[in-house]
């Protein structure tokens, strides 16, 4: 699990979502997870190295950060932060978990680390309207300059920045794009991503789920956007023929008014409207006929969220990791 929850000092320099039909809006068993804490390490290819999942905390305003309390005006990673990066940590325990139930991914270690702050100065920023209000593609090409900057890219890992944009309609609730959607090097036989691979890149906008939803939807949008870029379409495809990720998650009823969504459904099993379980609906695919489960929306009232993986995103996971990273 992810240990050291301190804050490093702020550096003193200055989605999944594909451009194809995965749009969207705005350890126990076999195998144990392994967490580190600190700087970005210099970038390996050994097949025998851990699949990491980096994440960074963006800037997150002053007047925000007064949420929360005094203390979180001097760190780097705010209670909203730290929750999600804890959300994330624990999902691959349960990917992990699953796996180990069924004898499989026994040689795989999952690094689950924090990163550095990622800060872009203004200074760095060209004038433009995308300096105002940057949108998805231009955050995510300033994420990956960063990256390389710091040498942190091993084609082995999936980077997530925790971003603070409650007002920022360009990126929505976060996402990815190609080519950097997908996590590591395509193997053979894994046809149908637009990507040859490498390290991936994904954004979790913690401020618009902060402001406009709750913690539970942060903590379920930080899993979603990052299992994203753990579920190539081959993969997806190859599990009850869904169309989407996101069928691959639950929609389920615990009472005649209550549904509970669990990660990758999360912004889409509601109806398409504002206020339809999260604030803002996702606008990819959406057919709740074809998720795992849904057990409709007639007469609910309200909605929970889990952070319990369905197993068919378990599975799916699973089958991505062994295609893509196992020996």
């Amino acid at each position: 699990m992810v240990s050291g929850l301190e804050d490093r000092p702020t550096e003193r320099t200055g989605g999944r979502w594909r451009v194809t039909r995965r749009e969207a809006l705005a350890a126990v068993g076999g195998a144990a997870l392994a967490s580190s804490v600190g700087a970005s390490k210099t970038a390996t290819d050994r097949d025998d190295a851990p699949v990491r999942v980096r994440v960074y905390p963006g800037d997150v305003p002053l007047q925000a950060r007064l949420r929360y309390g005094l203390d979180e005006l001097r760190r780097d990673w705010p209670t909203p932060l730290r929750d999600a990066l804890s959300a994330i940590d624990a999902a691959f325990e349960q990917v992990l978990a699953y796996a180990g139930e069924h004898d499989r991914l026994e040689s795989l270690e999952i690094s689950v680390e924090r990163g550095d702050p990622i800060r872009f100065p203004p200074s760095e920023t060209p004038l433009s309207t995308d300096a105002v209000l940057p949108s998805l593609e231009g955050l995510l090409d300033r994420f990956r300059g960063r990256l390389q900057k710091r040498d942190a890219l091993t084609g082995r890992a999936c980077h997530v920045l925790l971003c603070w944009s409650p007002l920022n309609y360009r990126i929505g609730y976060g996402g990815t794009l190609s080519p950097n959607s997908v996590t590591g090097a395509a193997a053979d036989g894994d046809g149908g991503d637009e990507q040859a691979g490498g390290d991936a890149q994904t954004v979790a906008n913690v401020g618009a789920t902060e402001v406009w939803d709750s913690r539970a939807v942060t903590r379920n949008m930080a899993i979603h956007e990052t299992i994203h870029t753990f579920l190539s379409n081959a993969i997806v495809e190859s599990i009850g023929e869904a169309y989407c990720d996101h069928e691959l998650g639950t929609a389920v009823r615990t009472d005649a008014e209550t549904l509970e969504v669990s990660p990758i459904a999360t912004a889409y099993a509601g109806p398409d409207r504002i206020g339809g379980g999260t604030r803002f609906h996702g606008t990819g695919c959406c057919d709740r006929s074809r998720f795992v489960r849904h057990d409709g929306t007639d007469g609910i009232e309200n909605w929970t969220y889990t952070t319990e993986l369905s197993d068919a995103t378990c599975e799916g996971v699973t089958r991505f990791l062994e295609r893509r990273f196992e020996p």
